[in-house]
């Protein structure tokens, strides 16, 4: 899997780009499919800086969210945490919601 960290207007220390990186990272365990994930951090407004999550899995669309926070590492957590439950929304979607089988139809409508 690959993780992509960007700046917009501004650059970020190695420390900051590391510990992005390793937040990323995280969204991993909620779907095995994930290929890539880019994070963007755009600090036009140094005051309030923006954070925009793409996550790139197999066989679907891709997942993205954006967050706006005084701090980087704070909008940083807002967007993993929405694009979190994208993530485990669509999973939930594949895995659980498959229809009755013809053999258990019966059952069902008794």
């Amino acid at each position: 899997m690959q993780v992509n960290v960007s700046a917009r207007h501004g650059h970020l220390k190695q420390e900051d780009q590391l510990l992005i990186t390793e937040k990323a990272e995280k969204v991993r365990k909620f779907y095995d499919r994930i290929n890539s994930i880019a994070v963007v951090v755009d600090m036009e407004h140094a005051d309030k800086p923006h954070v925009e999550v793409n996550v790139s899995a197999e066989g679907t669309e891709d997942f993205v969210s954006t967050a706006t926070a005084p701090t980087v590492l704070a909008a940083l957590d807002a967007a993993i945490h929405k694009v979190e439950q994208q993530v485990r929304k669509h999973k939930d979607k594949v895995t659980e919601h498959k229809g009755v089988g013809l053999k258990h139809s019966s059952e069902v409508q008794e």
